[in-house]
This record gives structure tokens, C-alpha cells and sequence, in this order.
């Protein structure tokens, strides 16, 4: 029997959210879009998360400029072929106490049996730099 969709599974949120983001897909289709949408989101956030996003597009500039930017679920990011590796979810994005950089499986960040693929950042300092220069270095190779 073939399965049927029912939108009223979905919380109104989870709803708006799945259409931001095919709105968001189609607002990626071209790279230099990608990162025209990258630098508004970024132009959006205020305080600490514009900072902290700033300084890792920064680092990422710097260290993997092979990287493409785009948005990623409303937040920046950055990708290889089409596939967002990395992200910065800003606090505010989702009322939360701090901002997280977050890594998908396709950065290969593996370290044994068990690693971290988010990291959650208050504020820029020159240890937060070198980790997440670490990081963003690692994801992109």
C-alpha cells in the first residue's frame, strides 16, 4: 500500500520551515546567488552572531576558499559540490543561549570511535580562532 502525506503530522512551524526551505533551494541555484543569500543572512544578524559568523567566514576565506558559501535552513554555510559541510546556526535563529558551528557527515571530522560535530561558541578568542581554524581546515580536505 502506498503511503500518503498528511500535512497535519506537521506542527504549523515544521511546516513553514519545510517551505523556507525549498524557497531557500531555489534561492541557491547558482553559487554567486549562494553567496549573495550568505552575506544578506549574515547582514541580518546583530550582536555576537554577526560577529562570531563574520570571523568564521573569515577563517573560512582564508583556510578553504575552495568552499562555496550558502545558506543552509536559514543559517550560512558552506559547501563542496553542492553539499553544505559546515554551518554557523546563529543564537537567534532559534532563541537559543549560544550560537553553534555544525558539521555534517561529509567533513569527515571522524577521530576514532567517537568525535563532535557541533560546537557551541559565546565569543571569539584567540583559542576559539585556532579550533575552529582546525575545524573548518579539516572539514575541507
Amino acid at each position: 500500500m502506498a503511503e500518503t502525506s498528511n500535512t497535519k503530522n506537521f506542527t504549523a512551524e515544521e511546516r513553514a520551515a519545510m517551505k523556507a526551505r525549498a524557497k531557500e533551494a531555489k534561492a541557491n541555484a547558482t553559487k554567486e546567488a549562494a553567496a549573495a543569500n550568505q552575506l544578506a543572512k549574515i547582514a541580518e544578524f546583530t550582536g555576537i552572531d554577526r560577529e562570531l559568523c563574520e570571523k568564521i567566514s573569515e577563517v573560512v576565506a582564508k583556510h578553504a576558499p575552495e568552499l562555496d558559501a550558502k545558506t543552509f535552513y536559514g543559517a550560512p554555510g558552506w559547501a563542496r559540490d553542492g553539499k553544505v559541510l559546515f554551518f554557523f546556526q546563529p543564537a537567534s535563529l532559534y532563541k537559543a543561549r549560544y550560537g553553534t558551528l555544525g558539521f555534517q557527515d561529509g567533513a569527515a571530522l571522524d577521530d576514532g570511535a567517537s568525535w563532535a560535530t557541533s560546537y557551541a561558541i559565546v565569543e571569539w578568542t584567540p583559542a576559539v580562532e585556532k579550533l575552529v581554524t582546525q575545524l573548518v581546515t579539516k572539514a575541507a580536505r
